[in-house]
């Protein structure tokens, strides 16, 4: 017979609430669990701001700028959501990968928010081989339709 796990109170990884037996109010665990689970299965934020927005839209998210202020004091760099009327916050994790609107880029959490600049498409120089820059013109704007770059 195997021995039963002993969970902490959260998630080591994403902050999810358990159940416990004989716990009260088990769906407002529950709900928690999967309004987290809602906001960072497939991340997509509005953009970077240092204070929330006046009006949020339900489930709309940012990323927490470095002069945090008002209701995000000293939530610098997290991940702020707008669920059931309050704000859900979450720790980015290194490879946390989130989509940005304002951007139209991908950014990714490594010590810090990062977004891949793309290479300048380039123009003079001695040789000019106009097949290369073509080619580079191409891969750039393809990179750009997937959000990997700005």
């Amino acid at each position: 017979m195997s021995i039963p796990l002993e969970f902490a109170a959260r998630s080591p990884r994403n902050d999810l609430p358990f159940l416990f037996v004989a716990q009260a109010q088990k769906e407002a665990t529950v709900n928690e669990a999967l309004a987290r689970i809602d906001a960072l299965l497939r991340p997509v934020v509005e953009g970077e701001a240092e204070n929330p927005p006046a009006e949020p839209a339900e489930g709309a998210g940012w990323i927490v700028g470095a002069q945090a202020q008002g209701e995000w004091t000293g939530r610098e760099d997290a991940l702020a959501f707008r669920v059931a009327g309050s704000w859900m916050y979450a720790l980015p994790a290194e490879g946390t990968v989130v989509f940005d609107r304002a951007l139209g880029a991908l950014r990714h959490w490594r010590d810090g928010w990062r977004t891949m600049a793309l290479p300048a498409i380039p123009t003079g120089g001695a040789t000019i081989d106009t097949e290369a820059r073509e080619a580079i013109e191409v891969l750039s704007a393809q990179l750009r339709v997937f959000g990997l770059g700005v």
